[in-house]
């Protein structure tokens, strides 16, 4: 397996995709204007702080394998404050449930249950919070949402949407 310090971007720019980048008003789930796919970033020198800061769990750890790069797997994986996020290419928005992927998010999914942990499978705007026994389909999440679970003792029985208030 690659080490983390040998690994590179390479080719890899989903994340100019599916990653929604403040400083440029992009959003998620539709290409970078300064992205030139397959080939890197047209303004990298001068790319905003976040970019900068940026580095997706397959280029930063050696948790994911080979297959996890984000341009085989048309996948990104992140970690937030609260668990795990999967962000999926709109234009393979099903690669989560191929193998091997499936069968590791359901595991952090089964992981995360024990550990206070959520697993989110982000497409777009879209999500879906996995657990071991269901998914929550959440639909389209606005910027002025947060995810609640409902929940008896570890087992997520259920999740809604909270708009937080002003």
């Amino acid at each position: 397996m690659t080490s983390p310090a040998q690994r590179a971007c390479g080719g890899c720019t989903l994340c100019c995709k599916v990653m929604a980048i403040e400083a440029l008003a992009k959003p998620a789930g539709s290409w970078c204007g300064h992205c030139k796919p397959g080939g890197g970033c047209a303004i990298y020198a001068e790319r905003p702080t976040e970019c900068e800061d940026f580095a997706c769990l397959w280029l930063a750890s050696d948790l994911l394998d080979e297959g996890w790069k984000p341009s085989r797997s048309k996948l990104v994986v992140t970690t937030s404050d609260d668990g795990v996020e999967i962000r999926c290419d709109p234009g393979s928005p099903n690669a989560w449930r191929k193998q091997p992927y499936a069968d590791d998010i359901r595991a952090w999914a089964v992981e995360g249950e024990h550990n206070d942990m959520t697993v989110l499978v982000i497409v777009g705007r879209r999500m879906i919070l996995v657990t071991p026994e269901r998914e929550f389909d959440l639909g389209i999440v606005g910027p002025d949402e947060r995810i609640v679970r409902e929940m008896e003792g570890t087992k997520v029985v259920g999740a809604r949407l909270v708009r937080e208030s002003a």
